[in-house]
């Protein structure tokens, strides 16, 4: 039944009707939102999870009959669940699960036809670039990499088949902070649409649909998942006009969230608004430590007054995050510092509990042509943070001593 047509699979799997507005759980503040998902209790038990539907079908009671599942990688009541959260938490009308960011990103291409022409950010993941540029740009799609914080270079490299925008922001790793409202207006005015990695601030912090954007997307890896045991990635649509196509495109590439992550996922919402809050908190200690120690020479952290996009982002967010980028005053005093950590680990991703340290140019960031890192400040002095819920005081003093590789002569 899964392989029927869209019509028919729309009158029979309620996955792809998206959330219902008038539900009294929008109402909420997005913190209780976090703790009590989309639906709240299960109304059939009581339970006050959402159980793991571990079944690949579900059983029909009768011929054109349906319990609103039939297969899941069409629809599976627990991501289902994840996805109706996801979706209220970024005032969208649908969300899909992936199994990875990745994932999520190759399935929204696919929006596209040979000879697309997609704007993006010039500082952003390197995954993501390697994507587009290698996988995708073999297909015909066509890219251009801006600095979308200067509204005016988006603005002249629009071309008659530009399709998207492609932003994040705050942007990876340089932390640039991009204008949400006046790209939704350039996108309005040119009929494209406005795609927003909203992955480094989360929907607790920023979303980016208030502010005009058509489609969002999330490494759930990262804030989401928060506890770097989990992959997966999600498309939040605030166009209806896209359900279908995501939807048709979902269930028939697959990639889809399985329903044990699902529920881990739906689990670590619950304590994301406490992590973030904690990671933040601590990111004020670190920057205030890393812009006055002698071996760092500048820091780039949204919430930092002396940040150029410190006014914007408070306000076009609700809070600036965990993520902080610094440069070294001297490129040889980046391996020391990474070979003497002691509690901050080495490592590239981001977003969890604990705090890692990442060196982008030859970890997130390996893909991007030398050129356009330099252009954006990815260089061989430059670090990412990304700031856990460990004691401030730890990781401030396990930073100090690996930035002074080991030395105590107060350099």
């Amino acid at each position: 039944m899964e392989e029927s047509n869209l019509d028919i699979l729309a009158k029979t799997v309620k996955d792809i009707k998206g959330i219902d507005k008038n539900s009294a759980s929008l109402r909420y503040q997005t913190t209780t939102q976090l703790v009590r998902g989309y639906s709240g209790i299960d109304k059939a038990t009581g339970a006050v999870n959402t159980p793991v539907y571990q079944s690949a079908l579900f059983a029909h009671p009768a011929f054109d009959e349906s319990t609103g599942f039939s297969y899941s990688r069409v629809g599976n009541p627990t991501r289902l669940e994840l996805e109706n959260t996801i979706a209220m938490l970024e005032h969208g009308l649908k969300a899909w699960a992936f199994a990875s960011g990745m994932a999520a990103i190759s399935i929204l291409l696919k929006l596209f036809s040979q000879g697309d022409h997609i704007l993006v950010s010039n500082d952003l993941y390197g995954g993501t670039y390697r994507l587009f540029t290698t996988i995708y740009g073999k297909f015909g799609l066509e890219f251009s990499y801006v600095d979308t914080s200067h509204t005016e270079e988006i603005e002249a490299a629009i071309r008659p088949n530009t399709k998207a925008i492609f932003l994040e922001t705050p942007s990876n790793p340089m932390m640039n902070v991009t204008d949400l409202q006046a790209v939704s207006a350039i996108s309005k005015k040119h009929n494209v649409w406005m795609i927003v990695d909203n992955t480094f601030l989360s929907p607790y912090f920023q979303k980016p649909i208030d502010f005009g954007a058509d489609i969002v997307i999330h490494s759930g890896t990262k804030y989401i998942g928060g506890h770097n045991d989990i992959l997966s990635g999600f498309i939040v649509l605030a166009d209806s006009e896209l359900i279908e196509q995501i939807y048709t495109l979902s269930i028939s590439e697959g990639g889809m969230l399985s329903p044990f992550d699902s529920w881990l996922t739906l689990r670590s919402l619950k304590t994301l608004a406490i992590r973030l809050e904690r990671q933040q908190e601590n990111a004020f200690k670190i920057v205030k430590f890393l812009k006055a120690h002698p071996v760092v020479d500048q820091v780039h952290y949204v919430g930092d007054p002396d940040h150029p996009g410190y006014e914007l982002s408070k306000r076009q967010t609700t809070g600036f995050g965990g993520m902080i980028s610094f440069s070294l005053k001297r490129a040889a005093d980046v391996v020391p510092t990474l070979n003497h950590l002691k509690l901050v680990l080495f490592a590239e991703s981001l977003g969890g509990t604990e705090t890692l340290l990442t060196f982008p140019l030859v970890q997130t960031h390996a893909a991007i042509p030398e050129e356009m890192r330099e252009k954006a400040g990815v260089n061989d002095r430059l670090l990412r943070l990304s700031v856990g819920i460990e004691d401030a005081e730890d990781v401030i003093s396990d930073l100090d001593q690996a930035l002074r590789g080991g030395r105590d002569d107060g350099r």
